[in-house]
């Protein structure tokens, strides 16, 4: 019993961050927004509906404590950043759009995978240029 009390809390928390995302993603949009909290907010929508991670998964314990920690304390701290009736309104559009489903938009995918594919070759490059000059 007690198990499945604890899996109904995870993904009850689960299903609130994926929310709150959805509340920074349309924050993002308005334009009562200041910039820098916007670039913040993009910055951790990106980076949680990512599907790659700062750490990856399979490496023990670690691989989870970006999903664990990392996009709930983004999370918050975009959400600090942005007034609270623009809050109360993305809230409610996030409400909105996850009870008809949420949209599935490849060419933002492609988008981010591309972006992390660029970031892999620049930091690989970065390391054979420290490493072998």
């Amino acid at each position: 019993m007690a198990e499945a009390t604890f899996f109904q809390t995870i993904k009850r928390k689960a299903k609130s961050l994926k929310l709150e995302a959805y509340v920074l993603y349309f924050a993002y949009k308005d334009s009562r927004v200041s910039w820098y909290a916007k670039l913040f907010a993009i910055l951790v929508v990106a980076y949680a509906f990512s599907p790659i991670d700062l750490i990856p998964d399979f490496i023990p314990i670690l691989g989870y404590l970006d999903d664990i920690i990392l996009v709930p304390l983004g999370i918050w701290l975009a959400l600090k950043l942005i007034p609270e009736p623009v809050i109360s309104d993305c809230r409610e559009k996030a409400q909105q759009l996850l009870t008809k489903g949420k949209p599935k938009n490849w060419i933002i995918g492609v988008l981010f995978i591309f972006i992390w594919i660029l970031l892999g070759i620049g930091v690989c490059w970065y390391l054979y240029k420290l490493l072998f000059s």
